[in-house]
């Protein structure tokens, strides 16, 4: 349903209530943000259920692709189209109808709505319109690819989909060369080998984590270093939803004293079965100090 004549009845919910409390200016509606699945339809909440076939009407980014989910669930709500190029223009229809006291239920195409998606504009003018905002929460590809991430999760940031000209793309990255915090980016199959190319240039083979096709028949998450994953993915087509996973910036620690180097080499020494040597390659390596200035210290005391 493209157009604002609601005639259909929704099991649950009662018109009358609704313009009585219109009438008296006694209740406004609910818009409540629904997360839908990003692939398997088994991870769709009761909750997101039972409020899709509660509410007066859903807007869908895409009323084609909503409309199967519904059927799967026999949701009969009527849907309206709210996307990236009708948003300033549905946002206000649908927050008159807020106004007027009908429950409206938001959703995008998969995941949750306004990340990456559409829906912020609606959200941020029902909240200017003193409308109570509920969020239905559930599948998100970000949370769901840093989940299986393996790597430090207690801080990321998110940025979307990377620029697609390579120039912005390459002076994009090379901004984060000191984020330390785990970054999250969404990219479209075609551009991955290309960036995971930029990634490695500009900010080094850093840990990599490429997840794709999240939660569906072909689910793949390949956890390695930048070239590694590219050597993987080979020539062939990528197919699928990609959400790319960077490892932050390593913090850089301060240089160790000569003092510290020689006591981890002696405590090192006092196993007998280790020369000198091999001492000094295990301190290089452990407290990331150059090779020759760990020999100068252990080998020639």
């Amino acid at each position: 349903m493209e157009g604002w004549n609601i005639t259909e009845m929704v099991p649950g919910l009662s018109t009358g209530n609704v313009e009585e409390h219109s009438r008296s200016g006694g209740r406004t509606g609910v818009l409540y943000v629904v997360s839908t699945p990003i692939g398997n339809l088994e991870d769709m909440t009761h909750r997101a259920v039972r409020v899709l076939g509660q509410v007066r009407l859903i807007a869908a980014e895409d009323t084609r692709h909503t409309r199967k989910l519904l059927d799967h669930y026999g949701i009969r709500t009527p849907l309206t189209s709210l996307h990236g190029f009708n948003e300033h223009e549905k946002s206000e229809g649908i927050v008159r109808k807020l106004g007027e006291g009908l429950d409206v239920a938001y959703v995008s195409d998969a995941g949750t709505p306004g990340i990456s998606d559409p829906g912020y504009l609606l959200v941020n003018r029902a909240v200017a319109a003193g409308i109570r905002v509920v969020p239905v929460p559930g599948a998100s590809a970000v949370v769901a690819a840093l989940s299986v991430s393996g790597l430090p999760t207690e801080k990321y940031v998110f940025h979307g989909f990377l620029p697609s000209p390579k120039g912005k793309r390459r002076a994009f990255l090379a901004s984060l060369r000191g984020e330390e915090k785990t970054m999250v980016f969404y990219e479209s199959p075609r551009r991955l080998r290309e960036t995971l190319a930029d990634i490695a240039e500009v900010l080094g083979d850093r840990p990599i984590v490429v997840a794709r096709e999240l939660t569906k028949t072909f689910e793949e998450v390949i956890r390695e270093t930048v070239s590694e994953a590219s050597a993987r993915l080979g020539e062939g087509e990528v197919r699928g939803e990609i959400t790319l996973i960077v490892s932050g910036a390593r913090e850089p620690r301060p240089e160790p004293a000569d003092e510290e180097i020689r006591a981890r080499a002696a405590a090192l020494l006092a196993d007998r079965s280790l020369s000198r040597r091999d001492v000094a390659d295990i301190v290089s390596r452990e407290m990331d100090v150059p090779r020759k200035r760990v020999y100068r210290l252990v080998l020639f005391p």
